[in-house]
């Protein structure tokens, strides 16, 4: 005949759990738990590929909006983002600084090795003091922002054939500048002056992509 199973004493069960945890080290041991496997989980993961490099700047020398010659030798070492614009211009180029604006803002944990450089399109127009002012009204910050304007044709082989953003001719009539044309695009260069990247200034998420990729040049540098 099947025996019955014996009744389970719940007094003792209960003084059993309250052995095990009421001493602090299974707590201590989930608390561990918790902490370990979200770091071994992202240990785990296989590191982010390089970035490509599509490219290297030759050298440049123009000047910044403090009227200072600055080019490829103060930017060799330093990782840093260009963008493209002039100071007339009533379509693209406000919205484009408005975003390096942000970047800037947000960069302030890389700034030591990180930069942003504004070429103008329009440098007849476009001087070191008109480029001054600019800077003024767009709060940029001289230390880690430089506009930069120059010569038509150094301007143009910087950014034409160096960076391969397109830019057009400006018209010489001064009612004519609204049609100046010239690329969106940022470009990202790293240390060795290698082009690493092209990025849609328009994109809802071009500060964040730009500022990951800026970051893993400046920590892994490659």
């Amino acid at each position: 005949m099947a025996r019955e199973p014996a009744p389970v004493d719940a007094g003792r069960w209960r003084r059993a759990v309250r052995r095990v945890f009421g001493r602090p080290w299974p707590w201590v041991a989930l608390a561990l738990l918790g902490f370990v496997v979200p770091i071994t989980a992202r240990v785990a993961q296989p590191p982010e590929p390089p970035l490509p490099v599509m490219g290297t700047l030759p050298d440049f020398a123009l000047v910044d909006q403090e009227g200072k010659s600055y080019g490829a030798g103060d930017l060799r070492g330093h990782v840093w983002m260009a963008g493209f614009i002039f100071t007339r211009c009533p379509t693209i180029c406000p919205a484009i600084t408005t975003t390096m604006a942000g970047i800037q803002k947000r960069a302030r944990g890389i700034e030591q090795g990180f930069r942003l450089v504004s070429f103008s399109v329009d440098p007849g127009h476009d001087t070191p003091p008109v480029l001054a002012d600019y800077a003024r009204k767009h709060r940029v910050s001289p230390r880690m922002w430089k506009l930069l304007t120059g010569e038509l044709e150094a301007i143009k082989t910087t950014v034409t054939d160096g960076l391969k953003i397109s830019m057009g001719e400006p018209p010489e009539g001064e009612q004519d500048f609204a049609s100046i044309f010239h690329g969106t695009h940022f470009v990202l260069v790293d240390q060795q002056m290698r082009i690493r990247g092209y990025y849609d200034s328009s994109a809802p998420d071009v500060a964040d992509r730009v500022l990951h990729d800026a970051a893993m040049l400046l920590n892994r540098g490659d």
